[in-house]
């Protein structure tokens, strides 16, 4: 997988759970990729103070990308 299609499947991950993060008043932003195996995000809106939003990282957004773009061994959020 190239990079160009890397960086497209995680998109279309962000793009699938975008939609639950919106509806809670939240977002999510991808800002890198590393080494084609660790993604950065930044949660926004309601997503920057939610408790459970560490959760909501590794069980829904890592999960969904994970699905996409199976290489990715971790994904993190940066302030």
């Amino acid at each position: 997988m190239t990079s160009d299609e890397l960086k497209n499947n995680v998109e279309k991950a962000l793009a699938e759970i975008r939609p639950f993060l919106q509806s809670d008043g939240g977002d999510i932003t991808l800002i890198s990729i590393d080494n084609e195996n660790s993604v950065k995000v930044r949660l926004e809106g309601n997503c920057i103070g939610c408790t459970v939003n560490q959760m909501t990282l590794k069980s829904g957004v890592e999960m969904t990308i994970k699905k996409y773009a199976p290489q990715i061994e971790e994904v993190v959020n940066v302030a």
